[in-house]
């Protein structure tokens, strides 16, 4: 499993319009082969702090995801208003979280 997870920063003037955008985004992105979560949150709407977080089954899953139209068409519409620190993890020891 893949773990995507970082922050995203945006003017708060763009928050709720970036935010319906990633809605119906999201609605799509969640239906995708290999999606197992896919989720934003705004951390502080001041400052237009926002928590990104994914799963995925695998890079193919990811990889289709990124090179879907919806998706590239939704980073080219906020490239330049976005900054963004997200990164990518393997997961390879999953388990439940009391399991030590």
């Amino acid at each position: 499993m893949l773990i995507v997870t970082g922050y995203l920063y945006i003017s708060s003037a763009h928050i709720e319009r970036f935010r319906t955008e990633f809605q119906t985004l999201a609605v799509d992105t969640r239906k995708r082969k290999g999606n197992i979560s896919y989720d934003a949150a705004i951390e502080d709407t001041q400052s237009g702090k926002l928590i990104l977080s994914e799963r995925w089954a695998d890079q193919a899953a990811l990889s289709a995801h990124l090179n879907a139209v919806d998706t590239v068409q939704f980073v080219n519409r906020w490239q330049g208003l976005v900054r963004a620190d997200i990164r990518k993890y393997d997961a390879l020891n999953e388990r439940d979280l009391m399991t030590q």
